[in-house]
């Protein structure tokens, strides 16, 4: 009697502990390769068409200032997945490096929580896992596809699972946007590029892969409506940094840092909201974790926007995000890299370029590779356009904006000058602000253990590089 009373008792419990698990939400992660914002027509975007997204947004919450903490895919990816600002990360705030074991990913901590993990595609990249000591990558073990991780899930489990694209990424199928049907009288080329047909058909055809990453994860919603489990999983869908064009990604300018982003939670989120509060890409892992029940670790500096998502916290305390960058691509002599650090506030951006004297977008020949011009910048057309033209009459501001040399300051006045082109520091008019952005800045360094608030070298370009 007393067994079968013990037997009763512990299937009620596991039916207990199963039934606290269905309460857990799922987590979708998908993240485009280089796509920016406004790219979606949720953002008002004329040309590019993205079904999925804007019905994300619709059910969910839109996001209109969310920043990449950093325009480059390995580190940003890095702060995503440990919630910490790169430069807290060592050989993770560089591209093509390797992001050491002791930073804790937000994948595994969910892992020993009880969820089931996994990824596809494009993870933590590009560099090498394996040199930090994981035994796999930092985003989950790798499927084939959705659909066969989902069989791998244990019943009454919930699952994390990241889904990294490899669009909008160049390179691109040259014509292929107007081929597709996409227009270019309706593109909107920014004033820092020169605005030709070479520009717009450039533009559609980034659009024409965004629109196959929205494309895709608007399959992965089905399955889960199919499998019942859309309702309970939290759907985040956003990029990981500015669009592969001059003066965009690689940059800490807008097009280099402003992404879209997009979550749905039906169970916890009331549909068609949209919220202002700035938000850093690295906030997703304590979210994440939040979402499961878990509390963020001490050592992140992402702030979880969970109460942003169900109505706990009041949108409008969040005005200020920080960006910054080290070594993106090997394109200078003697490895360097171009590091900058910067404050964004709805007024004004302040951008601080630590060594000035260097080509912020590469040397103009790479010396391990000399047919490499300007190599932090994608190769593309809009980009060969510019270099080859530069010589002509009204070209060279392109040029300038693009690939010339920067002040150690920069200031913008984003009332004025929405798209960055119009370096304000050093007026008069603006000396209280710069100050005032300045203190801000340093400040933020020393409180979050900037290296290079103590000691201002360039370690960082001894990392490891792992690639061409």
């Amino acid at each position: 009697m007393l067994n079968r009373f013990l037997s009763a008792s512990l299937m009620l419990l596991v039916a207990a502990l199963a039934a606290a698990a269905e309460t857990r939400p799922n987590i979708l992660y998908c993240l485009g390769d280089d796509w920016s914002w406004p790219h979606a027509g949720v953002y008002g975007d004329r040309v590019v068409r993205t079904p999925t997204f804007d019905r994300i947004a619709r059910e969910g919450v839109r996001f209109n200032y969310c920043f990449s903490a950093t325009p480059s895919c390995t580190a940003s990816r890095a702060a995503m997945l440990t919630g910490q600002y790169p430069h807290r990360l060592e050989e993770g705030s560089n591209l093509r490096g390797f992001l050491p074991k002791k930073f804790a990913v937000y994948p595994d901590l969910l892992e020993q929580a009880g969820y089931t993990v996994g990824s596809t595609r494009k993870g933590w990249a590009p560099g090498n896992w394996r040199a930090g000591g994981f035994t796999r990558n930092p985003a989950g073990p790798s499927f084939k596809d959705l659909a066969t991780f989902l069989q791998t899930v244990p019943v009454g489990k919930p699952f994390c699972f990241w889904f990294g694209s490899h669009d909008p990424h160049r390179p691109y199928e040259r014509g292929s946007g107007a081929r597709s049907g996409l227009k270019t009288n309706s593109v909107v080329v920014p004033p820092f590029w020169p605005d030709n047909g070479v520009a717009r058909n450039d533009v559609l055809d980034y659009y024409r892969v965004v629109e196959r990453f929205d494309r895709e994860v608007g399959e992965l919603l089905d399955l889960l409506d199919k499998a019942g489990k859309l309702t309970n999983t939290l759907v985040i869908m956003t990029g990981d940094n500015g669009w592969p064009f001059p003066r965009c990604k690689a940059n800490l300018y807008d097009g280099g840092t402003r992404q879209p982003l997009a979550v749905r939670w039906p169970a916890e989120c009331r549909p068609g909201q949209v919220c202002d509060d700035f938000i850093n890409l690295m906030d997703l892992a304590p979210t994440c974790l939040e979402a499961a029940g878990l509390k963020p670790l001490p050592e992140m500096t992402g702030r979880s926007f969970l109460g942003l998502l169900t109505g706990a916290e009041k949108c409008g305390s969040r005005n200020t995000v920080f960006l910054e960058r080290e070594r993106h691509a090997i394109v200078r002599a003697g490895d360097a890299g171009y590091p900058m650090r910067a404050v964004r506030t709805r007024e004004f951006l302040y951008l601080r370029n630590l060594r000035p004297d260097r080509w912020p977008a590469g040397d103009p020949h790479a010396p391990r590779d000399p047919k490499r011009v300007f190599g932090d910048c994608d190769d593309g057309p809009t980009k060969s356009y510019i270099l080859d033209h530069r010589d002509e009459p009204g070209m060279q501001r392109f040029f300038e904006l693009g690939f010339g040399k920067r002040p150690a300051e920069e200031l913008y006045d984003l009332s004025k000058d929405p798209h960055q082109i119009s370096n304000v520091a050093g007026r008069p008019a603006y000396s209280a602000a710069q100050k005032q952005l300045r203190a801000q800045l340093d400040q933020w360094m020393k409180e979050t253990a900037d290296p290079r608030a103590v000691k201002d070298d360039d370690h960082w370009d001894s990392y490891p590089y792992f690639g061409e």
